[in-house]
Formats: C-alpha cells, structure tokens, sequence
C-alpha cells in the first residue's frame, strides 16, 4: 500500500525548532523542499502541504498539538482524506538508537515515546511505517525531558544533522521503493 500521508513530529513553536524532539518536523522540512511544497496550511490542527508524487497527491504534516497529542491532529487528517495507517509514515526522535543513527521500521510497539503512543490510541494500531532519527540518551542524571527539548551542540550536532538528513533520504526512498528497500539501505 502507498503513503499517502507523512507526518513529522515535533512540537510548535520557535523555542523548539532546532532541539532533538523535533527531529520529525526537520526530517519533514527536508523531504518537503525535495518534493516542492511551498505552502503550508493549517489543516485538523496540522501543518500540512499537498504535493504531487507520481500521480497520486501525498500529504506532508507537522501537528500542532505538542508531541504528546500528536495522535489527534493525524487522526482527523486520516479519517477526513479516508488514510489508513499502513498509508501512514511517521518521523521521530528515538533515544534507543544512537545519535547520528535512524532505522526504518514497520509496526510495532511505541517503546514509551508520548507521541508514538498518542498515535496508537488514537489510530487503534500501529501498522503505519516510521523512520526513527537517534538521538541516544541524555547524559549522566539530566532529566529525559531538558535532553530532548535542548538542542545539540557541537559534535552532537553534526550528528544530529547528519542523522536528520538520513531520515529524509530514508523517507524518500520508502517512496520511491518501498520501506523494505529503506529498511535494507539504511538499518
């Protein structure tokens, strides 16, 4: 089944932009330019452009809710376009895997992230596809929350850039190929 539907997460606002939680919205911005969206609108509490792939119409979107409520602004986009979830792809941090590393993945568990477990309660499954930006653990006892809203700096922001640039590639060849290809090319 194609992706009709591919969302980045992250949460709004410009004290966000550039830290690890937003690995989605600055994978999506890429993959965005790639495919020639030049306006965003406000849609079911989303960001959302309609670009062409092929001859089918694709929707790129960046929710607006913070992260952990970023189920519902995807659900009512779903629904309203008649998007099943294995229509859906989904970018996102992901402390399990290391700065610098993503991995293509379809299905599964939401391995405790907020925004993957708004998603499953409220698309009532997991069957959509994901590309996981690594953004390794914090440091030491800092809390997981200052880790991911903090941006990296330095080394780690190389990675961290280098990571988010992969998920794009990621995500255009699940396209182009299929997520078995991406998951054979990249994991």
């Amino acid at each position: 089944m194609a992706i009709r539907l591919i969302a980045g997460l992250g949460n709004p606002g410009p004290e966000y932009e550039n830290t690890r939680h937003n690995a989605g919205f600055l994978a999506l911005d890429i993959v965005a330019q790639e495919l020639g969206a030049r306006y965003w609108k406000n849609e079911s509490g989303a960001l959302v452009a309609h670009v062409k792939h092929g001859d089918n119409e694709l929707l790129l979107a960046k929710p607006q809710a913070f992260m952990n409520t970023s189920g519902g602004p995807l659900s009512k986009l779903a629904s309203h376009y008649g998007i099943a979830p294995e229509e859906l792809l989904v970018i996102h941090d992901d402390m399990d895997l290391e700065p610098g590393t993503i991995r293509v993945k379809v299905g599964g568990g939401h391995g405790g992230h907020n925004g993957l477990k708004s998603i499953h309660a409220k698309l009532q499954g997991n069957a959509y596809t994901r590309v996981r930006v690594g953004t390794g653990h914090p440091p030491g006892r800092k809390p997981v929350t200052d880790y991911v809203l903090q941006a990296p700096r330095g080394e780690e922001l190389e990675e961290f850039e280098h990571a988010v640039a992969l998920a794009a590639d990621a995500t255009l060849c699940i396209l182009e190929h299929g997520a078995t290809k991406a998951m054979n090319t990249y994991n």
